[in-house]
């Protein structure tokens, strides 16, 4: 499979930036440090630079996009303590990467991602204004890291049946055939376009007060008509008839969590508040276990690696110094919600 030239080169420039600019932190200030080790707010910034311009660029709220900013960096910033902390761990351990691991390394990109093209590759390379020297450090670091994460998983035990069956059993309908169903919705944004005086509590509060009408006898689709602001305003808030798979999580799970002819509580879903009405549902055919027990199994055992280098990485993290102390424990709440978000991405 080949890699895309302009994300390699990126990402890789992304730690050179990051092992150079430590010596700035008086000028560009200093985000966190790990271990003496300056992590600078110039080399967050160098990190989301390009999420940055697209978040700015399609986001047109203010606050909204200030928000989504806020998250970008604050991701990003643990994102270079965790690297951080396997280096030096791999420090710690006297641990060293083979010259020709990484000259393998290299030539792979060379191959894959050039056609076996040198010139080209320096040439973007120099692009970027990094030197094959500084690459190769990069490359490295990067091996260092995939290789002591790798480490915590290699032992690990397979799922066992009674976690096979458990996982089938509170996921059943994610292993349905194409469930369906007929839904309506009233979309409140958390933040109007030309309402400078809203808040998300007084958009909150609107939701309310509909659902309340609603629960009163209120009907549903002149209430839509009325208030909601999304696409599906002029008709009533209707979805039509919906596949689960082709609905986002949040709308999917709310909807389908619905008894026909039940309403939602209010709802946040992304950037709005949202009440649901369920008008009908057909669920799809269940597969058999055995049918599925590989897939539950692969996920299973990667959920069982994202635990176990969590832990590994928490268990460096308390043995580190990580300045200043509100970042480290935002660090360790940082990784509880990566590997809660991770699971709730599972198929």
């Amino acid at each position: 499979m080949k890699i895309s030239r302009s994300i390699l080169i990126a990402a890789t420039a992304l730690l050179v930036h990051a092992s150079t600019s430590s010596s700035f932190g008086a000028t560009y200030g200093i985000a966190a440090t790990v271990n003496g080790k300056v992590i600078t707010t110039s080399e967050v910034r160098e990190a989301v630079q390009m999420q940055e311009q697209l978040i700015q660029m399609t986001i047109k709220d203010p606050r909204v996009a200030a928000a989504r900013l806020g998250e970008l960096r604050e991701s990003a910033l643990y994102a270079l303590i965790e690297r951080q902390l396997v280096l030096s761990e791999f420090e710690k351990l006297g641990g060293s990467i083979k010259a020709q691991y990484v000259d393998d390394d290299i030539n792979n990109i060379i191959r894959e991602s050039y056609n076996g093209d040198r010139e080209k590759f320096l040439h973007d390379l120099a692009k970027t204004g990094m030197t094959i020297k500084k690459f190769r450090e990069q490359r490295e670091k990067m091996m260092v890291v995939s290789v002591l994460r790798s480490r915590q998983t290699a032992n690990l035990p397979p799922p066992t049946p009674a976690q096979v069956q458990s996982f089938y059993t509170k996921n059943a309908e994610k292993f349905r055939d194409k469930d369906y169903i007929k839904f309506s919705t009233i979309t409140i944004p958390k933040y109007p376009v030309g309402d400078a005086s809203a808040s998300t509590e007084s958009q909150k509060k609107l939701a309310q007060e509909i659902r309340t009408k609603i629960s009163g006898g209120a009907d549903f689709a002149t209430m839509a008509r009325t208030y909601s602001q999304d696409s599906r305003q002029e008709m009533g808030g209707d979805w039509g008839l919906q596949e689960r798979a082709g609905l986002s999580r949040e709308i999917a799970d709310a909807a389908f969590a619905l008894k026909t002819g039940a309403i939602s509580p209010v709802t946040e879903v992304g950037p709005n508040y949202m009440i649901i009405y369920c008008e009908a549902k057909q669920p799809g055919n269940q597969e058999p276990l055995e049918k599925v027990r590989p897939q539950i199994e692969k996920v299973i055992s990667a959920e069982m690696g994202r635990e176990a280098v969590n832990r590994w990485l928490s268990g460096l993290a308390s043995k580190a110094i990580i300045q200043p102390e509100t970042v480290r424990k935002n660090f360790y709440q940082w990784l509880n919600k990566e590997s809660k978000a991770a699971e709730q991405q599972q198929p």
